[in-house]
């Protein structure tokens, strides 16, 4: 056997390099959007010009992560800047709460070094075990809610007025543009990629973004790309972090929203990848938990560096596992292809159409709004602060009002209601921390 095969221990997990080189091309092509999705959304708040820089960050971040992944982790999980995170920092703390992108970047940084200290320390657990379990899923699915919103918004389908505290606020249905060309080409891609999914073809998101994209180019409704490949140039977003910003007491509030949300998506991601791999001990532990969230953090920073928000594990890696990817080597592939291909396709990532990609946000909206069905809604006291994290996320645009939400009318709740003893202590200072954070949105000091 060769060196690859040893290291990754190809018999123990009784696959071959075909097996894995497959698995590892297939979470690719499921995961390719977010090449062209990424630069799309985070250039809103970076401005237009940032975009050709953030796909070479993208496929750059994604790229060392998921390599990180297969080398140290030895897991095939492929990672890259998170969707909903990316939302989050575009949409509520650059355009909602005012803050300039390189001190979202730099609140990014941060949260990567505190996820690493958390990482490899025993924190980590007392933060795991505080949580409830219903509020991870209702973040989750709030999420999704929020990214369907942003979806329709930028294809023009719904009317929308800026709040005098910059929240965005949906105010009906736009009827103009129902009868346009871009509307009736975001319900091909919508309608495409649900097809492809229900008959569960590999890269479902890529092909509708791909082919929406065509057929706008070929109808006018959308400008042909003058290239289709360039040198990459990362110099607009590298190292562009303000540390100094963070210094404004608001932004610790942006910061733990990050980690919250970053944190527990990745173990939520974590632990059903490896489900599904058959990597789960009997009493439900990960294997080399550690070396896997590590790894999620390290990218993280590492991202925050790039110039691109909050870097996770993707849930589209259970593509790569359906085919048989059981090792680090199907990260590995996924890794190398996204700085193969990925750091060279500005030209043409620019030129994909806001109605290419906005199906893809809808349909990534589905899939994180399943969650919900894991949500006790017999118990009242879960189901209570779940449905307030649900819809307190779209509603005030913000995914980190969402979880003050939960987590004060959890604890309110469960208190009043003489279950208290059903809390971790831990809950108290959070949902404590989560009141002066509002009073101080508030201007109450």
């Amino acid at each position: 056997m060769g060196w690859f095969e040893n290291y990754f221990e190809f018999d123990e997990h009784r696959t071959d390099m075909k097996t894995e080189i497959l698995a590892g091309v297939t979470t690719f092509m499921t995961m390719a959007y977010i090449l062209f999705v990424n630069p799309a959304i985070l250039s809103d708040a970076m401005g237009k010009e940032a975009f050709n820089s953030l796909v070479a960050v993208t496929a750059l971040a994604a790229g060392f992560a998921t390599i990180l992944m297969g080398l140290y982790a030895k897991k095939p999980f492929a990672l890259a800047p998170g969707m909903g995170l990316n939302a989050y920092f575009a949409y509520s703390v650059v355009l909602g709460m005012g803050y300039d992108w390189r001190i979202a970047l730099a609140a990014v940084f941060v949260e990567g070094l505190i996820f690493i200290a958390l990482s490899v320390t025993k924190v980590r657990s007392a933060i795991i075990h505080a949580i409830p379990l219903s509020q991870k899923y209702a973040v989750g699915a709030g999420i999704g809610l929020f990214l369907t919103f942003i979806g329709l918004n930028d294809v023009g389908l719904l009317t929308a007025m800026t709040s005098d505290k910059g929240v965005l606020l949906f105010t009906g249905l736009n009827t103009a543009a129902l009868s346009t060309k871009e509307i009736a080409l975001f319900f091909f891609g919508l309608f495409l990629a649900a097809v492809l999914i229900s008959l569960r073809i590999k890269g479902a998101l890529l092909i509708s973004i791909i082919t929406t994209s065509i057929i706008g180019w070929v109808t006018g409704a959308a400008p042909w790309p003058d290239q289709l490949f360039s040198i990459p140039d990362i110099s607009y977003t590298f190292m562009k972090m303000d540390l100094q910003g963070l210094l404004n007491v608001g932004a610790i509030g942006v910061v733990f929203a990050f980690f919250m949300v970053d944190f527990f998506d990745t173990l939520g991601t974590v632990t059903g990848l490896s489900a599904k791999a058959g990597f789960l001990t009997r009493d439900g532990k990960v294997p080399d938990a550690e070396k896997v969230l590590l790894t999620d953090a390290i990218g993280t920073t590492v991202g925050a560096i790039l110039g691109t928000s909050t870097v996770t594990t993707y849930i589209e890696s259970a593509a790569g596992i359906e085919e048989g990817g059981r090792t680090g080597m199907t990260a590995l592939v996924t890794g190398l292809l996204f700085l193969g291909i990925g750091l060279f396709i500005a030209p043409l990532a620019q030129a994909i159409p806001a109605f290419a990609t906005a199906p893809a946000l809808v349909i990534v909206g589905y899939y994180m709004l399943s969650a919900v069905k894991e949500i006790d809604f017999t118990d009242h006291t879960e189901a209570i602060p779940a449905f307030l994290v649900l819809i307190t996320i779209p509603y005030t645009y913000s995914i980190a009002d969402g979880i003050g939400a939960g987590f004060i009318s959890y604890t309110l709740l469960k208190l009043f209601s003489g279950r208290g003893k059903e809390l971790h202590p831990l809950m108290y200072a959070l949902a404590v921390i989560f009141l002066a954070y509002f009073a101080y949105l508030g201007g109450l000091f």
